[in-house]
């Protein structure tokens, strides 16, 4: 395969928050012409709705991310799978979650052999005190009414889950770092951004080098970018996604 890399990345709002350091990241890696094709957002569940301040994201199976794929010539492809603990938090239990992982990766199996998982912040998790756990919940979830110990057994077994997936696909499986995590047990610190998505997508020797400059203007553009499809207040919104080239190299599309 020939022409541009292409880096396929599906997360939350851990990759909502890095995404600026993920891009300049492939941009450093892989050239200038990089193209990445993102699934993201806020509170997003791998296979159901989901609903943040008003806003409305389809599951990233239902989302337009896999038409584009299957429309695109082949080319060097690079894909991440991260943020899965959400649908944890949304009910949908461990079953259903692992199941929805995998459907993305028969997806996109045939398009790329590099294929990284990241794993749920146990450690983090397991860290949480009832009041905490309770006030993170109505922050972040206020729809879940599941106990900590139901969330705990949940996650343990995703966990378990997403290792076996990795076992037996032969797939690279990132543990998450507990110092990466403070106050918030689901969120990367901010000082920990850059570090923390180099060692995911490139090992920890990336972790230590400084790489590409970070970029606020870049980070600010990034997020302010809408996906192709949302609802804003029960409003249908389609923007169509011709791929946002970025003044310092690389092009964007978000689904």
């Amino acid at each position: 395969m020939t022409g541009p890399h292409r880096v396929v990345a599906l997360g939350a709002s851990n990759l909502t928050r890095g995404f600026q350091t993920v891009v300049s990241t492939a941009r450093e890696t892989w050239g200038r012409d990089v193209e990445v094709l993102a699934a993201l957002g806020h509170g997003r569940s791998y296979g159901g709705d989901s609903r943040f301040v008003g806003r409305t994201l389809p599951g990233i199976l239902e989302s337009g991310l896999w038409p584009e794929l299957a429309r695109r010539a082949p080319a060097p492809t690079h894909a991440l799978l991260t943020d899965v603990g959400n649908d944890v938090a949304y009910g949908h239990g461990a079953e259903r979650t692992l199941a929805w992982v995998e459907e993305c990766l028969d997806r996109l199996a045939p398009l790329t052999g590099d294929l990284t998982l990241t794993d749920l912040p146990l450690a983090s998790l397991r860290r949480l005190s009832r009041g905490r756990y309770l006030l993170f919940r109505t922050v972040l979830v206020p729809s879940c009414r599941l106990s900590l110990a139901r969330v705990l057994d949940d996650a343990e077994r995703v966990s378990e889950g997403l290792v076996a997936l990795a076992d037996r696909r032969r797939l690279r499986l990132v543990r998450l770092r507990p110092e990466w995590y403070g106050f918030d047990p689901i969120h990367i610190r901010r000082r920990w951004w850059r570090p923390a998505w180099r060692a995911i997508l490139l090992g920890d020797a990336a972790a230590a080098a400084p790489g590409e400059r970070a970029s606020w203007r870049e980070a600010l553009r990034l997020y302010a970018l809408p996906p192709e499809r949302r609802r804003v207040l029960g409003v249908e919104r389609v923007v169509a996604q011709d791929g946002r080239r970025l003044p310092r190299g690389g092009r964007v599309w978000l689904y």
